[in-house]
C-alpha cells in the first residue's frame, strides 16, 4: 500500500513558491525602507510609511520583520550589503597592493559622490544614533568597524608589497580617509558647493603619496 502521507513535488511546490513571495515582499520592502532612510534618516523609516509606499496593511509589513528596531537593522544590513558589493568587491579583481587600495578608494569615492543627493547611512545613521544605545546603534558600530577593517587590510598590503613605507601610520590614514568622507558629505550635502569631487581626489592622492614609498 502506498504512503499517503508523503508530499508530492507537486504539493510542496507552493510552499516553495511562498517562500520566494514572501523574500521578494521583503526584499520590496527593505528598497524603500532604503529610500526612505536616504531622504529622511533612519528615524523616518517607519512600518505605517513603509505600508503606505507599498499599499500593504502594517501587519502585513510587521510580520516580515517583527518590530521596527528589527526592520531598522535589516535596512542597515542591506545597505552594508549593497555598499560592499559596489565599493569592496569589484576591486578585489585588482592585484594586492596600491591598485587594490586605489580601487578601493575610487570606488567608495564614487558612491559618495552618487550620494551627495541622497546621503550615506554610515554618515547620517552615525548622526542619528552616536549617542543612543542599544541593537540599531550596535549594529552600525559593526558595520562601520567592519569597514575600517577592510580599509586596514588594504593598507597593510600595500606595506606588505612595499608600495607604501613601512612605518606607514595606518590607524591615521584611515583617520585622515575618514575625515575626507565627512567633510565632502558636509561640503556636497549642508554647503551645496559643486567643487567637492576635484578636492576629494585630490586628498586621497594626497593621502597616499606621503606615504608612497619613494625607490
Amino acid at each position: 500500500m502506498s504512503d499517503t502521507t508523503h508530499s508530492t513535488p507537486v504539493e510542496r511546490q507552493p510552499t516553495r513558491t511562498a517562500v520566494r513571495k514572501g523574500e521578494q515582499t521583503r526584499m520590496a520592502i527593505l528598497d524603500v525602507a532604503l529610500e526612505v532612510a536616504a531622504r529622511d534618516g533612519l528615524e523616518g523609516v517607519t512600518i505605517g510609511i513603509l505600508a503606505d509606499r507599498l499599499s500593504m496593511s502594517k501587519s502585513g509589513v510587521f510580520s516580515h520583520f517583527g518590530s521596527r528596531e528589527e526592520l531598522l537593522i535589516a535596512t542597515l544590513k542591506e545597505y552594508e550589503h549593497r555598499f560592499l558589493a559596489e565599493v569592496l568587491k569589484p576591486a578585489v579583481t585588482q592585484p594586492r597592493g596600491l591598485a587594490r587600495l586605489k580601487a578601493i578608494l575610487g570606488n567608495w569615492f564614487n558612491r559618495l559622490n552618487a550620494e551627495a543627493e541622497s546621503g550615506c547611512l554610515y554618515i547620517s545613521g552615525a548622526v542619528e544614533y552616536d549617542d543612543r544605545p542599544g541593537p540599531v546603534r550596535d549594529e552600525l558600530v559593526a558595520m562601520i568597524s567592519a569597514w575600517e577593517k577592510e580599509l586596514y587590510k588594504s593598507i597593510n598590503q600595500s606595506i606588505e608589497t612595499g608600495e607604501l613605507m613601512s612605518d606607514t601610520p595606518v590607524e591615521l590614514v584611515i583617520f585622515e580617509l575618514y575625515g575626507v568622507a565627512l567633510v565632502f558629505h558636509q561640503h556636497n550635502r549642508l554647503m551645496k558647493r559643486e567643487n567637492g569631487s576635484a578636492l576629494v581626489r585630490q586628498v586621497f592622492e594626497r593621502i597616499l603619496k606621503q606615504y608612497r614609498r619613494v625607490t
